[in-house]
This record gives C-alpha cells, structure tokens and sequence, in this order.
C-alpha cells in the first residue's frame, strides 16, 4: 500500500504563534514566583496539544472571572469579544492576546464597516468559538448565515449599507454558494477580498484536491472541534473520495484499509506533526508487506507573525 502525505499539512503560524505565546509566559512566570498561567478557552482546537500545555501548568478556563486578580490570562487564537476583554479588565487581570492576527484583521474589518454606519453579515458555523468573538464586535449590528437558505432569511434595516466577512476557518470554496447568493440578493453589498480568507485553510483545502486525485482513501489527523480539519473530510467526500477525521493513531480502522492501493494522509492547521507520524507508524504496521511512503511536493507557506510585545524580549 501507498501512502501519500499532504503538502501543506498541520500547524499553521496562527497556531504556531499561539502555543509559543503559552509557553513563553509559562517560562516568565515560572521565573516569577511561578505565578499560574490561565487561557481562555482551548488555545487551539487539538486535546493533544492542550493535554501537553496543560502538563506544563496551564489552566484553561472559559469564565475571566475563574482567574484571580493580578493573574496572566491569554486569550485563545480564535480571538474574544470586547466583553470579555472588558469583564477581563473588571477582574483586574494581565492580559496577552493570543488571538490570530488574521482573525483581528477581520475584528478591525467589522469595527471599520460598523463605524462606517453598516450592517454585516458574517458566514460562518454558529457556536463557533471564532464567530461568538467576532459577532460579538457588533452584535446590534451582525448577522449570522450558514447555508444559502439563510440567506434568503435574512431581514436587514439598509439593503444599500450592508458589508460582509467570513469565518477565516472557512475557505474560498466553501463561502462560495452563500457568497453569491448574497450578491444576487443585494447587489450592493461589500464582500470580503480573498485575502480575508486564512491562507492556511485554503491551502490545506487544495492540498486535499491534490491528494484526491491519486488516494482511494483520505485521513484527516484533527480534532472533532477543529473547524478547518473537519472541512478537510469534506473535501475529500466531495471528490467521492472516503475520507474520515481521526484524532490519533488509535482512531485507524483496519477494515477502512481493505483494497486500499493508496491512501492519503493530511492533517488540520491544529494538529501537531508527532500525531501524523503516529499515523503513518500505524498504517505501517497495518500493511502486510510494509507501506510505501510517499509526499506530495513540499511547500513552504512563508507565513509567520510577531509575538505580542510584552513577550518578544523572551
């Protein structure tokens, strides 16, 4: 059997950003009369990665007020609401803002169109962790849409100021549909450029083209709450391809292998590297004769981002 890995796989800088901002306050406190770290929220989407910040002394919470005044309190990648920086600032907490800055690109976006007199509509899954922060910028002045029949339910107050913004766990493919649809029903309204949408989904999206196009089965390493890795599977199906989101190495059914000649390994913008090597050591041993490796051609996103002020010195 053959098995084929993705081309960009895994952490993204967003991600990479976020668990660095982790365990560098982890060390300064630590330093500091080891003053206990909180995060709010999971920091990203993966119980691997929590599990291992966790081991190292964080605490995650959801509530601000869980954290003792005078404490460190870092706000997850997925970004927070202006209450919650504010109930954050009534506990008299020391705050680092691990959120995306691609994700502030689009908190900044909303405020911009707001003040602008606008209403928005943002496409995205309801209860997400990202569209709460991000609704949350305006609320009086947001709308929330998923499907294109949502679209066509829509009552806004100004057909002629409306502006729009996207889950950036979403990708150019996915948006799509509801995109135009919006278009078709208020012809004015100011969509998002394409470079509102994270690079890193929509890379990890064609990637998951590409290896359909030679895999009879797709994996997809990533966990259940991770947006961006379950977007993955569905790519895959929508290719016809059978795909299926496992969190380990342990979740590899041997009967999904049967008559497989090739299957295809990728992984979400959350999940670390050593869980696909785990994967791949599992379908390994799974083969009877050993499997062939093999890796779609290496691309280098170029893409990091600065660490909050407060922590670049460390």
């Amino acid at each position: 059997m053959r098995i084929l890995l993705a081309s960009p796989r895994g952490f993204c800088a967003g991600v990479d950003r976020a668990i660095e901002i982790v365990e560098l306050a982890l060390e300064r406190e630590a330093a500091d009369a080891k003053r206990p770290v909180y995060v709010r929220h999971e920091i990203v989407h993966n119980r691997h990665v929590v599990d291992g910040l966790r081991d190292k002394g964080a605490i995650f919470i959801e509530d601000p007020e869980d954290a003792p005044s005078e404490s460190v309190l870092i706000y997850s990648a997925h970004g927070v609401s202006p209450a919650i920086r504010e109930r954050a600032e009534t506990q008299r907490l020391r705050t680092i803002d691990a959120t995306c800055p691609l994700v502030t690109k689009v908190h900044n976006e909303v405020r911009r169109m707001v003040d602008e007199g606008f209403e928005i509509i943002m496409i995205g899954h309801a209860g997400h962790v990202e569209v709460e922060g991000t609704m949350g910028q305006a609320p009086a002045s947001m709308h929330l849409v998923e499907t294109v029949e949502d679209v066509g339910r829509l009552k806004v107050m100004n057909e002629g100021r409306l502006g729009c913004v996207t889950q950036t766990t979403l990708s150019v493919d996915d948006t799509r549909e509801v995109m135009n649809a919006l278009a078709n029903r208020f012809p004015t309204i100011t969509l998002p450029k394409r470079d509102d949408i994270c690079y890193a989904t929509q890379n990890r999206q064609d990637a998951v083209k590409d290896l359909a196009k030679q895999a009879d089965l797709v994996l997809v390493v990533g966990a259940p709450a991770s947006s961006n890795s379950n977007r993955l599977v569905e790519v895959a199906t929508r290719l016809s391809v059978p795909s299926y989101l496992i969190q380990d190495e342990h979740d590899v059914d041997p009967e999904w292998l049967a008559s497989i000649e090739c299957v295809g390994v990728t992984a979400g913008a959350s999940t670390p590297d050593v869980l696909v090597q785990a994967v791949l050591k599992r379908l390994d041993a799974l083969t009877k004769d050993g499997a062939i490796l093999d890796a779609l051609p290496e691309i280098d996103e170029g893409v990091r981002f600065k660490l909050p002020r407060e922590l670049r010195d460390s």
